[in-house]
């Protein structure tokens, strides 16, 4: 128990075992450390209060049992991604899922169960891009979503029983789509992105990451290339966007892409990449389009659907946060502890509580 929970609290923090000896300092060898972690010995008490010191966690937290583990972890990760990036961010992902994990049980609530949009509850194989397509069709029907654009992406996969997650993971880190086996319950797919990524992106890798937990990996088509496919399937349907923009175009002007990707919550340059896909606009006509009215657009987003300062609050996921406020709006939590579920301080969590005094100004 203290021992897997060392090993996730030092990975968590990105640390080696011989990084955690010199942190603090010396009091405890690393191979002393390495058999807390296996549990071959027990800290003392003081070394236990150091360990949570130094590591900026709570003695509670090293003693109660683990909740969850993760299982069939996939990443979307850049070239030269190390070990340690990938331990670190399974860490951060494993502890915030015991979070959530923990509210629902104070509330004696199980987790949202994941409405599998498979009707044999089994991953796709893709044997061809254009099944990718029909894919994407097919979750829209069982969702009940029809054609229209899809307006808050990660309240819909929250409310069919994925967990999302937005996390300040390592820049070489674009996301995650992972499995959480927990006792005796369900198992819950959770999704984790990138918070540094921008709002058009962060929809996208959440379309892509859904593909990526219904495509199966033994696909005949590169997975990538087939997840990528029903990402822009999902959030761009082929039926809508013809509507919207004819059958076949033979260029297109700045402010009506603009208009577009408003309309979709997607990049420019998905948007035109789409219409591509969809022979709306031929591949000569692509090219001439991202020499010409669409340059820069692969290394800059043009006008951002989130303004400067707002990355990661537009489309948070935000069922965790409730939960955290019902249990202590309800006395069943106490403030420090919503504190430490939701990594904020306590004076913070007292005003959206309460409201700020503007906002009771009025009341007598």
């Amino acid at each position: 128990m203290l021992g897997a929970r060392l090993k996730l609290a030092r990975k968590r923090a990105g640390l080696s075992l011989r990084d955690l000896e010199e942190r603090l300092q010396g009091r405890v060898s690393a191979q002393a450390i390495g058999k807390y972690e296996r549990g071959e010995m027990m800290p003392s008490s003081t070394i236990l209060i150091a360990l949570s010191q130094t590591l900026a966690l709570s003695i509670g937290y090293f003693m109660s049992p683990m909740q969850a583990r993760l299982d069939g972890v996939e990443f979307r990760k850049k070239a030269g991604t190390t070990a340690r990036d990938r331990a670190r961010v399974e860490a951060e992902v494993l502890q915030q899922v015991e979070r959530y994990l923990m509210i629902e049980e104070i509330l004696q609530l199980d987790s949202a169960s994941w409405n599998n949009p498979l009707p044999e509850h089994q991953r796709r194989l893709i044997t061809d891009v254009e099944q990718s397509e029909v894919l994407a069709a097919q979750v829209r029907a069982a969702w009940k979503l029809g054609v229209d654009p899809i307006l808050n992406l990660t309240q819909l996969l929250e409310q069919h029983g994925i967990k999302v997650l937005i996390l300040p993971l390592p820049e070489c880190v674009d996301g995650l789509t992972c499995l959480v086996h927990r006792p005796e319950r369900d198992v819950v797919p959770c999704i984790v992105i990138n918070r540094a990524g921008n709002l058009e992106r962060r929809r996208m890798t959440l379309a892509h990451e859904l593909g990526h937990r219904l495509i199966d990996p033994a696909s005949s088509v590169n997975d990538e290339v087939a997840a990528k496919r029903f990402a822009g399937a999902f959030l761009i349907p082929a039926e809508h966007l013809r509507l919207e923009i004819g059958e076949h175009r033979h260029a297109f002007g700045y402010r009506e892409l603009i208009q577009l990707k408003r309309l979709y919550q997607v990049s420019a340059a998905a948007m035109l990449v789409r219409c591509e896909q969809l022979g709306i606009i031929s591949h000569s006509g692509f090219i001439h389009t991202l020499q010409t009215v669409a340059r820069g657009w692969r290394k800059s987003e043009p006008e951002p659907l989130e303004l400067p300062g707002q990355q990661g609050q537009l489309e948070a996921p935000e069922r965790f946060e409730r939960l955290c406020y019902w249990a202590l709006s309800e006395g069943m939590i106490s403030l420090p502890k919503a504190a430490e579920l939701l990594q904020m301080p306590v004076d913070e969590i007292e005003t959206a509580l309460k409201g700020s005094v503007k906002d009771n100004a009025g009341y007598h």
